[in-house]
């Protein structure tokens, strides 16, 4: 209840800077589908303004007005004010939660699985043997399957599937000194990359093993704790940062860096600002070495483009994740991974900053503005003419990979780091 009164007192001279002047209406992703005041950032923040009694009078309804948000910045991006939207949503979902409570599915999800990442694991490897039974493929190129019976929660959707290994088990731990560049690095995995994308997590540490960089890869990794403060579980997100910050502390590294634009972000700009006091000033010291890793290699190494015989010829055109460009300001770097791999041409998509639709359990609960948003993103991806799809966050991958996939495409999905590890292999 302490926590659930400071994050009021901090909500509420927060709300007071938003000047309801509605530049965010032009940029949200949301409202473009839906065009109802509602769901744009103003609306939200003016619901907001009268919380404390609106929690008692229909907290429900505010709950499910909050949670019609992408979390993706682009209205806090654009805002003349300089408003914290993404935060003050988080802070009163994690208000409205200890207020209400957690759904039985989320509490079973978010407490009992994510909240225990050995369990978690588990689960999630028994999944991956049992799939088959359940999918079938549907696009080779893109590497996406479909459900052999429909279902609520799957619907029409095309997915990728779970790695038939993580990453956790094919590399457990590492703690290499560092080469010739003198620096050394922690990695951060990331849930979607250990359990679906390890070839991105293999394709990192290939790269900074050729640039000379040292690699402390701690065991038993667990999530970064943004699902369960999306969903206001903010007991949750402070047991997985207490677990990351074990695991992390002990090592020795000048940064610590993560393939994931959400890890990245979530590290960076949500654990000092939500860590709990006893840990407030061990997540800030880590957030401030935090970098997403194509920003490491472009600013911290000497990352040159590979010989000109190496290589596939490719045309790629990039997506940029909120997170990474909206949040953190991280744009040219991935453009720069690429071009350093030899073979890739670049071409820009039309409004590559646009937010792909996919928003985590957004993508669940409003699946159908999720598309909308995504299907506007796949056209863009296509109108290039390039075969190969960069982006630098394993949640825009599965959903363009959906998107692409839906719409015929044969254009394969690729994380900029994988681009430049399979030039090394040439």
């Amino acid at each position: 209840m302490d926590a659930l009164a400071r994050l009021m007192r901090e909500l509420e001279d927060q709300l007071v800077v938003c000047m309801r002047c509605g530049m965010c209406q032009s940029v949200c992703p949301v409202f473009d589908q839906t065009g109802r005041e509602a769901d744009v950032a103003r609306g939200k923040l003016a619901l907001l303004s009268g919380l404390m009694e609106q929690i008692f009078d229909d907290p429900e309804g505010v709950y499910q007005r909050l949670n019609k948000c992408l979390l993706c910045g682009s209205c806090a991006a654009n805002c003349p004010s300089g408003v914290s939207v993404q935060e003050i949503f988080l802070k009163a979902r994690a208000i409205l939660t200890g207020y209400m409570g957690l759904s039985p599915a989320k509490r079973l999800i978010l407490k009992g699985m994510l909240a225990n990442p050995k369990l978690f694991d588990r689960l999630v490897e028994w999944g991956a043997r049992f799939q088959k039974i359940f999918t079938r493929p549907v696009n080779d190129i893109i590497g996406t399957s479909c459900a052999r019976v429909m279902s609520p929660l799957i619907q029409d959707r095309h997915f990728r599937t779970l790695a038939p290994v993580p990453f956790h088990r094919q590399v457990p731990s590492m703690d290499r000194p560092a080469g010739k560049s003198g620096i050394k690095v922690a990695v951060f995995t990331g849930c979607l990359i250990d359990k679906m994308f390890p070839a991105i997590a293999h394709s990192t540490i290939k790269v900074l093993d050729h640039l000379g960089v040292g690699i402390f890869l701690p065991a038993n990794q667990g999530c970064c704790g943004i699902p369960a403060l999306s969903s206001g579980d903010l007991p949750t997100f402070q047991k997985l940062l207490d677990h990351s910050l074990e695991r992390f502390e002990s090592g020795e590294f000048d940064f610590l860096v993560t393939a994931c634009a959400t890890c990245t972000s979530t590290i960076h700009e949500v654990w000092p600002k939500l860590a709990d006091e006893r840990t407030r000033d061990a997540a800030t010291r880590l957030a401030r070495r935090t970098m997403d890793i194509n920003q490491f290699l472009v600013r911290e190494t000497a990352l040159k483009p590979l010989s000109k015989s190496a290589g596939k010829a490719c045309t790629v055109t990039y997506h940029d994740p909120c997170h990474l460009k909206k949040s953190l300001k991280v744009f040219n770097e991935p453009r720069a991974v690429i071009k350093a791999a030899p073979g890739c041409q670049l071409t820009e998509m039309a409004e590559s900053d646009w937010c792909c639709g996919m928003g985590g359990s957004f993508n669940l609960q409003y699946y159908d503005i999720s598309k909308g948003i995504g299907m506007k993103k796949a056209a863009q991806i296509k109108d290039t003419g390039a075969n190969v799809l960069a982006t630098g966050c394993p949640a825009c991958m599965i959903q363009i990979s959906d998107m692409l996939s839906q719409a015929g495409a044969s254009i394969t999905v690729r994380h900029p780091i994988e681009l430049l590890a399979e030039a090394l292999d040439e």
